[in-house]
């Protein structure tokens, strides 16, 4: 395996947050002002997810706020849909604020939502930014071309489970939408694929972290991916690594809410090269492992598939 589990795993249960949840996992994590802010999505006891946050000096120790950072608006248009809950988020900085995007869940299906602070202490919702049935978006840290950038992953059958791109000038509005990605028959991610943390910027393309998904008779099985993109056109994947970088194999991976689960929203790339990644475990809990970053880029570069399959 080439992502080395941290011994403490997991770094963060339901038994850490001051209010009451069932699970604690999915979270994004980014360094805010030499501190690591983590806001993480939890099951309420009425099984709707909310979305709370979390501080570290170290990446390893967090310690929970005493309330949640966001829960499913009670106003306007956000309100009718977020009425089932929030969840799974992903923040990049980009200009000076911090981009959230989140998963809404209502009567009329999953879009993303779209939201931006400055200090992790207010935030505004800015946009829906998907229609129905949209999950897993991650938009680049950096503008390209002028432009935004984002990976999602349409929940459909038609071009099963696959990962897109898209670009906006505002955020608000996105188009020029392309298939890049594939799920590959008979392979460990042949069922579905979605992505994972925001693509991080090395000199040979801009590393993902992706999740696959893989059906057996006792379930399905999530696991980590990697794949190299073009810096300065990202919708072009210079490489997919072959094997999976991560699979659930430890008892906090294997057995809860969900079984048999890494999912990884968020990783933080330190000064020594080394990432910082982090992953639910099953649904519910937090984990955390590191990798050298060439090790991951290496990865795709030297045993690579195809992207389309």
């Amino acid at each position: 395996m080439l992502i080395t589990r941290y011994q403490y795993n997991p770094i963060l249960t339901k038994m850490d947050v001051p209010y009451p949840v069932a699970t604690v996992h999915n979270a994004a994590v980014v360094k805010h002002h030499g501190k690591y802010i983590m806001i993480f999505r939890s099951h309420k006891l009425n099984g709707r997810s909310i979305l709370g946050i979390a501080d570290s000096e170290d990446g390893y120790n967090f310690k929970v706020d005493d309330k949640p950072f966001m829960v499913p608006a009670t106003k306007g248009i956000f309100k009718e849909y977020e009425t089932y809950g929030i969840e799974d988020p992903r923040i990049v900085s980009i200009d000076g604020e911090y981009l959230i995007t989140y998963s809404a869940y209502s009567k009329h299906g999953v879009r993303i939502g779209l939201a931006k602070t400055k200090d992790f202490k207010t935030v505004e919702r800015f946009s829906l930014i998907t229609e129905a049935d949209y999950r897993n978006v991650v938009i680049f840290p950096e503008k390209i071309n002028g432009l935004y950038a984002r990976l999602d992953r349409p929940h459909s059958e038609i071009s099963p489970w696959s990962i897109w791109i898209s670009y906006s000038p505002d955020l608000k509005y996105w188009g020029e939408s392309k298939l890049i990605m594939k799920p590959m028959k008979y392979h460990w991610d042949e069922m579905k694929i979605g992505p994972g943390a925001p693509p991080i910027k090395t000199p040979h393309g801009w590393l993902h972290i992706y999740h696959g998904v893989f059906p057996t008779m006792d379930g399905c099985v999530y696991r980590l991916g990697a794949a190299l993109h073009n810096l300065l056109d990202p919708s072009v994947i210079i490489a997919v690594g072959d094997e999976w970088i991560l699979q659930p194999e430890e008892d906090y991976e294997i057995t809860g809410y969900v079984h048999n689960v890494v999912f990884c929203c968020g990783a933080v790339l330190e000064d020594d090269g080394n990432l910082k990644i982090y992953w639910g475990g099953a649904d519910t809990v937090m984990c955390l492992g590191t990798v050298n970053i060439d090790v991951l880029v290496n990865h795709c570069l030297n045993n690579s598939r195809p992207a389309l399959g």
